[in-house]
């Protein structure tokens, strides 16, 4: 083998699926960083998951076991190493009114059936329509979440009152818990100045968990959420009726799963790939997605997608690698396993600071500042994302977004059009068309001819212009007509071959030309039969 021949082999390493530096960044340093990333995941990873199996209403191993198979495979082959992906919030509350209906049996047919959409998603790769949402959205996307993630850290600070009600904690416990908090984020943002030997947030929880253990300082623990102590998952194959009133049942919430599942994951591969400079993956994280989600459930889990939080804690810790996400699912296993005693006494102080740094991290602070300098819609469509994202879910809050700034876009494009006139001799009119001849704009392109005043032989020019879809056509047929019945002649110019094709029924005179442009439109028309139909 030939120097070149290593040098090519050393670049397929590279830019393989275990690389951004990969390989030749496994150093000891480099493992031991992404091993203590992924601890630090882990340890956040705990009260999550328990947290979100309650509002599901199932067991926190439920979650728990979620969070360690989805986690585990989503590391292993999804499309953006460094994220991290476990049992969610946004699904937890889809999953709550299944499981109070039907049992938790359900929930778990429901996801493997939910996997098996996103699988089939990932195979059509439907993941590049990703790329359909706007960047206001993305920011509105992210504001949203934050606050999302602030306001589920507020359950901390509630206690059991005499009466079995949650009431918000007053006096030395408050006074505690906000100390502790405070203390964390404190040490969060000091370490990185210190040193780099340890990811900030982990050393936070030690720290801070080392004062409250010494000292005996009565604060909520892990504990008082749950007991994490269990067994490996079992295999499990839910137990419900193989019939079509199922599938009827569970059919709704698995596409909702699935679609929500897969575009808060394929929002935060974009969010993670800005930070970590890649770009791609989009269908791999939907078949990840999937597999992840299809053997969550014959493994008593609840299914989840990728987790922004975590993903932003694990990137921050230096975790760059699958190497991060793949041991924050064992050490979670390991937690379930053998160190639930342990994990159990860690302050619930301690892991809020973590998120309340999280929040901090993840709000895109800069779009306040711009709010004022860019285009008013864009504002609108970035603040009206953030609040349909608190109110309702992720999923509702994009589709929105994305519909607002659609119907934005085409109205913009719709106000373009227009049309300069030259008048050639006694007998002959130009109308150079400017701006897309589309749905939106057929109307404004009307407007712009007078069949009645204009001369015998009347021509428009579209070098500057571009027919969109068949509204376009039928616009400009309409309009030959209506020259048509007035006895005069209308010529068409710079109009691509497949207008010549479609527009021959309606007996215009097409003047060819070299400089005609080629592009493909929206529908194809059947001369001998009139039918339209999907096109290119």
């Amino acid at each position: 083998m030939t120097k070149s021949d290593l040098a090519t082999f050393a670049n397929r390493i590279a830019r393989s699926s275990w690389s951004t530096d990969r390989f030749t960044a496994f150093t000891p340093d480099r493992i031991k960083i992404e091993v203590l990333a992924g601890l630090t995941v882990a340890l956040a990873l705990v009260p999550e998951a328990v947290a979100f199996a309650f509002v599901a209403g199932v067991h926190p191993l439920v979650g728990l076991y979620a969070a360690f198979i989805v986690g585990l495979i989503t590391a292993a082959i999804g499309g953006r190493p460094g994220m991290i992906s476990g049992a969610t919030g946004a699904l937890a509350v889809v999953m709550v009114s299944l499981v109070a209906k039907h049992g938790v049996e359900y929930l778990f047919a429901a996801v493997v059936l939910m996997g098996a959409l996103q699988l089939a998603a990932g195979a059509l790769r439907l993941g590049k329509f990703i790329r359909l949402v706007p960047h206001p959205v993305m920011l509105g996307f992210v504001n949203g979440l934050a606050i999302v993630i602030f306001m589920a850290q507020l359950s901390q600070f509630q206690v059991m009152g005499p009466d079995g009600a949650k009431v918000w904690m007053t006096g030395w416990p408050l006074i505690a818990m906000l100390s502790l908090v405070a203390l964390t984020m404190a040490i969060i943002w000091a370490t990185p100045k210190l040193t780099n030997a340890v990811p900030a947030p982990l050393a936070a929880i030690g720290l801070v968990a080392t004062v409250v253990i010494v000292f005996g300082i009565d604060v909520p623990r892990v504990s008082d959420l749950a007991s994490i102590k269990g067994t490996l998952p079992p295999f499990h194959i839910p137990v419900v009726p193989l019939t079509l009133e199922t599938l009827r049942i569970i059919f709704p919430y698995a596409l909702i799963l699935a679609a929500i599942g897969l575009i808060e994951s394929l929002l935060t591969l974009n969010l993670v790939g800005e930070i970590t400079d890649e770009r791609g993956g989009a269908s791999r994280e939907c078949m990840a997605q999937g597999l992840a989600n299809t053997v969550t459930g014959f493994f008593g889990g609840m299914g989840g997608c990728a987790m922004i939080g975590q993903s932003m804690i694990n990137v921050k810790s230096g975790g760059r690698t699958r190497l991060s996400g793949i041991s924050a699912a064992l050490f979670l296993l390991a937690f379930i396993l053998v160190a639930s005693s342990l994990i159990e006494q860690i302050p619930l102080a301690a892991l809020v600071g973590v998120m309340f740094m999280v929040v901090i991290g993840t709000f895109a602070w800069q779009s306040l500042r711009i709010l004022r300098v860019i285009p008013m819609m864009d504002a609108v469509v970035m603040l009206l994302v953030t609040v349909v994202t608190v109110m309702t879910d992720l999923a509702i809050a994009v589709v929105v977004g994305v519909i607002v700034s659609a119907l934005a876009y085409a109205w913009n494009n719709a106000t373009r059009i227009q049309a300069n006139t030259e008048t050639l001799g006694d007998h002959t009119k130009l109308y150079k068309i400017q701006g897309p001849l589309f749905f939106g704009s057929i109307e404004g392109f009307d407007e712009l001819f007078s069949p009645k005043n204009d001369p015998d032989l009347v021509v428009i020019d579209f070098l500057d212009s571009r027919v969109v879809d068949q509204s376009a056509l039928q616009a400009i047929e309409k309009l030959a007509s209506r020259y048509e019945k007035r006895g005069k002649t209308l010529q068409l110019r710079h109009l691509s071959p497949d207008c010549h094709r479609l527009l021959n029924r309606a007996g215009q005179l097409m003047v060819d030309s070299e400089t005609d442009p080629h592009y493909g439109i929206a529908v194809d028309y059947d001369v001998k039969t009139g039918i339209l139909s999907a096109g290119h």
